[in-house]
């Protein structure tokens, strides 16, 4: 019965306590919830923790949601997901990681018929192994769709320095790419 509602009715049930709403909520959301999480941690137990607290709070927070349109669901679901992550991450202690990550400056840019080869799986763990806070500006940057500003807020850096830490990111992953496409090659 609740597979076939969309989610503004879905919502609805959620806000009244009904357990089989909650249930759906969870079985349509959790695996792309994870999937978020295990973006910004970049641990299976870790992302799976964030998973399972973002659902928990969201069906107890479901009140607070308004609906603005198809997506809008997932759209709140996923904006605690990712407070959630960056929290986890402050709690880490990433501003000790060091920004600083020479070597990369004359890497050439690889063209877009050739990363079109790299298997999905491949760039996810070459984010997963960026350094927290180079992961964390990547993907609200360049997958979340947030401005250096509000990455900068989000965070506690300037914008500046979100920017600077993007470029960094960018570097070992056009690096990571470089070395696959040589490797494929031989």
């Amino acid at each position: 019965m609740y597979t076939e509602i969309d989610e503004q009715e879905l919502a609805g049930f959620c806000c009244n306590g009904d357990r089989m709403a909650e249930d759906e909520l969870y079985k349509r959301y959790a695996a792309r919830v994870y999937t978020l999480c295990r973006r910004y941690t970049g641990e299976n137990n870790e992302a799976e923790d964030l998973m399972q607290e973002t659902l928990i709070q969201a069906i107890d927070k479901i009140q607070a949601f308004k609906y603005r349109g198809k997506g809008s669901l997932y759209s709140w679901v996923s904006r605690i997901a990712i407070n959630k992550a960056l929290n986890h991450i402050k709690r880490q202690r990433w501003r000790m990681v060091s920004l600083d990550f020479g070597g990369f400056d004359n890497i050439p840019e690889p063209t877009g018929e050739l990363i079109e080869e790299i298997p999905q799986e491949k760039l996810l763990e070459w984010i997963a192994r960026l350094p927290t806070l180079r992961r964390t500006v990547f993907n609200l940057y360049c997958i979340d769709g947030y401005s250096h500003k509000e990455i900068g807020k989000m965070l506690g850096i300037s914008e500046k320095g979100s920017a600077g830490v993007l470029a960094k990111a960018r570097k070992q992953l056009k690096a990571d790419i470089q070395d696959y496409l040589k490797e494929a090659e031989q």
